[in-house]
């Protein structure tokens, strides 16, 4: 790791600092966060065997259920509701190929335990997958549409195998006992089956299982540390198209013949490929690309090569798509900063688009809102850090609070789509400055692998780099920075709070890690497959007790001297109710003011819309009474 050099903010500069001009002067409506969180959240979509509807999750009766919506008429309409859950969550998988019948996954409270249940056309429901510890997920649809598959961990709790369940019989049977391996594609004649396997935090392989012979074997040799990821057969079941970074900083698309071992390179942009597939018929070939944190989605004619010419949908980017059975109609979900996921239908042969949602709450005006502008920073060694700026409407010379949010993961990403909780803060005057420390995704493997075994240095001086770049704005009020997170996120802020305890005002934990120790002891079962790139990246909880003590919050939890708020659910399988119970009662025994909201019947990430409600407006309050209210007050009670 380069050496540290602290400048002083006389001299430190910030690279391709924000370019957006100020929004409009104009008055803006404030919102409640009651207005904020009638915009249905939606998600999924997937054609009825007669492809004149499509099947989607919503939250428009307040926690997620199953709706269908026509797609015909040409008009934006509400859907109408299929499941009634008004407990758990329920996220629609599918129609079955040829009739009504639909699957969809749940779980308890979101303790990510996910079952596959059945909705019978007459509306009656049952568990596909019972058991009380016993998780299954949804693999897909066989290519002649007599089954599907789906993985369970019944048999052993660390392991999920692959099973093939009948459409008319609803019966199952084990396709292949798992022992260590992530399930990837499966061909369309079900001969083959790929399986990832996690060599190292950077390192991984693709084996192909020939359920004919049984034999499972390597078919991704190399030296080094190079990463290997399935994405999909062709229509022959001979040819298998994945992800690697050979040779890269990025993933690229390779194709390869699994008879002959013979590859070559499908499509490398110059940003991260995310994913690729198939339409039923291998007609298309969907490719999902990270660019700079927006996704580019690229569909390609797999008989001429070339490339399907998309809608252009204003005010944001495509971020997901799939295509009917049939091949001549798209599901398109679409999303801005501005505007929520909607979801369209593209008719190929017409290049015609429909919008079927209108998603945003009718009571708030968009212009009210505000866009998202991909900045970049230099941080305390030159690193050039990405980040996503929120800048509110203010008066002119108006000087605004800001925060400094910090994505999960540690791997993940912040990106530029709508987010209610963000929109809702810069709604009331905050600036919110979204960053993407060293080890986000997206910035190639270089940049992502700079905080292995050094979480809450480097990439905690990120975001205390990128609360430097706010007080560089003339519109920040340097004094007023606080910071935000959830998750990996969390743990980053209460990192700042115990490392680096004058930087930030105040502090929001959303289900935080406090102690690496007990985390990475916990880790849930089925997570088994990849426990070891955990550990490689984290750190061993049974011989590095030293430094994952030292890089823990809870043990030097009497540093914490600012305000927080700590948001935690009940049912967390990831970042366990304790970890946040023991970090507010360390607080708090050093007199300093901490908030604590306990959800009982969430897990790791709220989906009830009344939690969220109760959650978003608690930050706002904390906020407005610990960055509004004197801040030499707030600190010394």
């Amino acid at each position: 790791m380069p050496s540290r050099h602290f400048l002083s903010l006389f001299v430190l500069l910030f690279s391709l600092v924000s370019c957006t001009p100020a929004p409009e002067a104009r008055d803006i409506q404030q919102y409640s966060i009651e207005q904020f969180l009638k915009t249905e959240a939606i998600g999924g979509g997937a054609f009825s065997p007669n492809e004149q509807e499509l099947l989607y999750a919503s939250d428009a009766s307040g926690i997620f259920n199953a709706y269908v919506i026509p797609i015909s008429g040409g008009e934006v309409r509400q859907g109408r509701q299929l499941t009634h859950s008004t407990e758990e969550s329920v996220f629609p998988i599918s129609f079955f190929p040829n009739d009504r019948r639909m699957l969809y996954a749940s779980d308890k409270g979101g303790n990510e335990i996910l079952h596959i249940h059945l909705r019978e056309e007459d509306g009656s429901e049952r568990d596909l997958t019972p058991g009380e510890r016993n998780r299954a997920t949804f693999q897909g649809w066989a290519h002649d549409q007599q089954s599907f598959f789906f993985q369970s961990n019944e048999r052993d709790q660390r392991y999920m195998d692959l099973y093939e369940m009948s459409v008319d019989t609803l019966e199952s049977n084990l396709v292949f006992q798992n022992d260590g391996f992530n399930i990837a594609s499966i061909s369309p004649d079900k001969r083959y089956v790929t399986l990832g396997k996690t060599v190292g935090n950077h390192d991984s392989d693709i084996y192909l299982h020939d359920t004919q012979s049984g034999e499972t074997r390597l078919i991704t040799e190399h030296e080094g540390e190079i990463q290997h990821r399935s994405q999909a057969f062709a229509a022959d079941s001979a040819t298998l198209y994945y992800l690697t970074n050979a040779d890269s900083d990025f993933f690229y698309l390779m194709k390869m013949d699994v008879n002959s071992g013979d590859s070559e390179i499908v499509e490398q942009p110059d940003w991260d490929v995310m994913r690729a597939g198939f339409s039923r018929n291998g007609t298309y070939l969907t490719i999902a690309i990270n660019n700079d944190a927006r996704t580019e989605i690229r569909v390609y004619d797999t008989a001429t090569g070339d490339r399907l010419e998309l809608p252009d949908l204003p005010g944001g980017d495509i971020t997901g798509l799939s295509v009917s059975n049939s091949e001549k109609l798209i599901r398109i979900n679409h999303s801005g900063a501005r505007s929520p996921n909607n979801l369209f239908v593209y008719n190929i042969e017409t290049r015609e688009a429909t919008q079927l949602t209108d998603t945003l709450n009718a009571e708030i005006d968009a212009a009210d809102l505000v866009e998202t502008d991909v900045v970049r920073y230099e941080s305390f060694d030159g690193v050039e850090i990405p980040a996503i700026l929120m800048r509110p409407h203010l008066a002119p010379g108006e000087k605004a609070p800001a925060i400094v949010d910090v994505h999960g993961g540690p791997g993940g990403q912040s990106r530029p789509g709508y987010a209610a909780l963000y929109q809702y803060l810069s709604n009331h005057g905050y600036v919110v400055l979204r960053v993407n420390n060293r080890g986000s995704s997206g910035y190639g493997v270089s940049f992502e692998s700079m905080d292995d075994q050094k979480h809450g240095e480097g990439d905690l001086d990120d975001c205390v780099w990128g609360k430097k770049y706010l007080q560089s704005l003339d519109y920040v009020d340097p004094d007023r920075i606080g910071i935000l997170g959830g998750s990996y996120g969390g743990y980053m802020v209460l990192a700042a709070m115990a490392f680096r305890p004058e930087e930030f005002a105040v502090g929001v934990d959303i289900f935080g890690v406090a102690n690496w120790l007990r985390t990475l002891e916990n880790i849930p079962p089925w997570w088994t497959a990849a426990r070891d790139a955990l550990i490689e990246e984290l750190g061993d909880p049974e011989t590095q007790r030293d430094y994952l003590t030292r890089i823990s919050p809870l043990f030097h939890a009497e540093n914490i001297v600012k305000p927080m708020l700590v948001l935690q659910g009940a049912n967390d399988p990831r970042v366990l109710q304790v970890e946040s119970d023991e970090i507010v009662a360390a607080v708090r025994a050093n007199g300093v003011p901490v908030e604590y909201i306990v959800f009982d019947d969430e897990g790791h990430g709220f989906s009830k819309k009344k939690n969220r409600i109760a959650g978003y407006e608690a930050i706002l309050d904390f906020l407005d009474l610990h960055l509004k209210a004197p801040i030499s007050a707030e600190t010394n009670d």
